[in-house]
């Protein structure tokens, strides 16, 4: 793992967004799949900025991660973060983008598609990750043992307190749909975005490059190619 420290947020944006430009140029076809939350917002404005100079018809994305009981049009889902951060200002077509419904009655039957995807299609060019404050990436959690493929991953207390819930009504969020371990750690690239002081706790662990399952991320050493962009202040 590359780890790129930065002065600011603005230094960390710039960098990450220089880095998925990078990869776009070099493989216009590229599979990506993108992280939600507030570490990647800052990186896909400059996307959406900058979209006139890069081609995104060609484009492919898949769904990292969702929260079980959430569809596309609910506050705090992944899917509405995406529509509205990514693929609607960058014109990306339900053609070019793989996910997992929230709201499914059979969700197996969901993440099976998402396995099935990959098998026929991937593996993932570029998977752009974020970091939990347990150490999680993705819905994978810190657990005696990691699933491989995308899967129904019971929540941590961490994950429930996330800020992108805490508004959430009407639903009781007790499950996430994911990605598995296999499937992140197949990808051709990975760029982790890593910024906040409330992030420099485990930050200090992942840095220790000890290998368990009760720091998911830390199976981010084991991988050939691994960019990490980390600011350690909230500036």
């Amino acid at each position: 793992m590359l780890i790129t420290p930065c002065n600011t947020l603005a230094e960390l944006n710039e960098l990450a967004f220089e880095a998925i430009i990078h990869q776009v140029q070099q493989n216009s076809k590229s599979l990506i799949c993108a992280a939600t939350g507030n570490s990647p917002t800052g990186v896909y404005k400059k996307l959406v900025e900058k979209k006139k100079g890069f081609n995104t018809s060609d484009l492919r994305f898949i769904k990292l991660d969702e929260w079980y009981g959430l569809g596309i049009n609910d506050e705090g889902s992944c899917e509405k973060y995406l529509h509205e951060h990514l693929f609607n200002p960058l014109g990306i077509s339900n053609k070019q983008y793989i996910a997992f419904n929230g709201k499914a009655d059979n969700p197996e039957k969901e993440l099976q598609n998402a396995n099935t995807y990959l098998d026929e299609h991937g593996p993932i060019d570029l998977c752009i990750l974020g970091i939990g404050k347990n150490g999680h990436i993705a819905f994978n959690e810190p657990a005696e043992a990691l699933q491989p493929r995308a899967h129904m991953a019971p929540l941590s207390s961490t994950s429930l307190e996330h800020a992108m819930i805490k508004n959430t009504t009407g639903e009781q969020i007790k499950y996430g749909m994911t990605l598995g371990m296999t499937d992140i750690l197949q990808s051709k690239k990975i760029i982790l975005l890593v910024n906040g002081t409330h992030k420099n706790a485990i930050m200090q662990k992942l840095m220790e490059q000890k290998i368990s399952t009760q720091l998911p991320a830390s199976f981010l050493w084991l991988h050939a190619n691994v960019q990490c962009f980390y600011c350690n202040n909230d500036n």
